[in-house]
């Protein structure tokens, strides 16, 4: 695991470099030629071509970066592996991951036409898809591959991880195809309002990708020093190894999977938030922005006392780790931050304060690298996990502050953080009286702990309901954004 984690940061590079901004700008261009306020069921004649001019500048755009970051990261996997890495090892699967950056890029811009015209349902079938293949393939591999060596196994999810990303174009691009066709009235309408409209990607997409090389950079390089910092601090190449892979491929990948609901949900925030701004539309805004910020507030709280209570069972019946299980509940309180600014990032993005978000994560970084470099030789994994806290409380406030200002939204405290605390302490708490205890208590099974687990959620909405955290504006507002047309 961990000597696959080596090969993320640069990964993530290229990744950044081949999208360069797309999906965003796709999103702001088809959302700006969409009917304000309504929901698309039929495109007239108008708005469907103009649509289809900004998906044409997204292919030709995606190619160029796509195709760009292909050759680099093929040609020079060697010099990468062997000295950026210091693990030669690492070179066959990065150049096979190569191979997989053309369909990321083409995939972002169909996901962002679906998240402008509200039917996001079809992102998350091919997100779906695209995981079960990948599992699937993956799985097959390194069963078939991995008494061969390391090596032989990093490359195994290489390969599942690139079948995965083609598979998902060509399914993206077949229900993109289709979703046109299905959405296409046919009448005509007043073609001079698009005629001379700017309907080109790069003005968006280019500035904002030039943000996200810096700061991607400053991630690759962060990814570099932790293990580096690792040794330094004493341990072993291959202890410092598996605390870096624990870390990034067993826990993080935990925290921020109840995050996949958030993640498609915040991404139709852009084109709504997209459209009142376009309209000057504040008190929309100001009503979008209360209630979303207060729904990942309630969402995340109730996730960060689920890990927070189980964080050993989950360590040991996901990973058979314990120490997996520490660092889950030691990070389990930064997730309502981590999701927090995920939602924010996205409505600044809305609101076309993008450049800001990048600076800000820029500045992050660059944090975040100094702070790598003093404290890991001297603290180790736990200076590791200072930063973390560190960097995301700074950004993560610096970005609520930015969006506040904006919108003129006033948080209540009550509301916004008292119930929920409530809400997941009584649950939690509850559920450990009842099924810790007695007959219960030896009762320890991953049938019976997914049991527990749906007892607390329970417990948390009904509660939830109960002492007002959650009303029907809430529920309303969440059934809106996620109708599907």
């Amino acid at each position: 695991m961990g000597l696959f984690t080596l090969t993320t940061g640069i990964y993530s590079f290229c990744i950044t470099l081949a999208t360069s901004g797309i999906n965003l700008a796709v999103v702001r261009r088809v959302s700006s030629v969409l009917p304000y306020d309504e929901r698309i069921t039929k495109l007239d004649k108008a708005r469907y071509n103009a649509v289809s001019k900004i998906m044409k500048n997204s292919l030709f755009y995606c190619l160029i970066f796509s195709v760009i970051s292909t050759v680099f990261l093929f040609f020079c996997a060697t010099p990468i592996g062997r000295y950026a890495l210091g693990d030669s090892r690492t070179i066959p699967s990065l150049k096979i991951m190569a191979l997989s950056l053309v369909p990321i890029s083409i995939s972002s811009a169909i996901n962002g036409y679906f998240f402008a015209v509200r039917r996001v349902y079809k992102n998350v079938v091919s997100k779906f898809l695209e995981q079960g293949v990948k599992i699937g393939i993956t799985t097959m591999l390194v069963v078939m591959f991995s008494p061969n060596g390391l090596e032989y196994s990093c490359a195994s999810l290489a390969i599942g991880l690139t079948i995965s990303e083609i598979f998902s174009l060509v399914f993206n691009v077949i229900i993109y195809l289709v979703d046109r066709k299905m959405h296409r009235s046919g009448e005509k309408c007043n073609t001079e309002e698009y005629s001379n409209k700017n309907l080109g990607v790069f003005s968006i997409a280019f500035p904002v990708a030039i943000s996200a090389y810096a700061r991607s950079g400053l991630g690759t390089l962060e990814h570099l020093l932790i293990p580096w910092g690792l040794k330094k601090s004493g341990s072993s190449s291959v202890v410092a190894l598996a605390s870096y892979g624990i870390l990034h491929g067993m826990v993080f990948p935990l925290l921020f999977f109840p995050s996949a609901v958030l993640g498609s949900f915040s991404s139709l925030l852009i084109p709504e938030l997209s459209a009142s701004f376009e309209k000057k539309d504040t008190k929309r805004i100001s009503y979008i922005t209360t209630m979303v910020m207060y729904l990942t507030l309630i969402f995340a709280l109730g996730i960060a006392g689920v890990l927070i209570c189980f964080s050993r069972k989950i360590g040991v019946l996901f990973y058979n780790s314990e120490e997996a299980g520490t660092f889950i509940g030691l990070l389990a309180p930064l997730v309502p931050i981590m999701y927090l600014d995920g939602v924010v990032d996205s409505m600044l993005k809305g609101l076309g304060e993008q450049l800001y978000s990048m600076r800000v994560n820029i500045v992050d970084s660059l944090i975040s690298v100094f702070l790598i470099i003093f404290l890991l030789p001297n603290m180790g994994i736990k200076g590791y996990i200072t930063v973390i806290f560190i960097t995301e409380l700074f950004n993560t406030s610096l970005s609520i502050s930015k969006l506040l200002s904006i919108t003129g939204v006033k948080p209540s405290f009550i509301k916004w953080l008292v119930k929920p605390l409530i809400a997941i302490s009584v649950s939690t708490l509850v559920t450990k009286w009842i099924f810790d205890s007695g007959f219960y208590g030896s009762l320890f099974s991953r049938g019976f702990f997914v049991f527990e687990l749906a007892f607390t959620i329970i417990m948390y909405i009904l509660i939830s309901l109960i002492i007002g955290a959650i009303t029907n504006k809430e529920l309303h507002l969440f059934k809106r954004l996620t109708k599907i047309n």
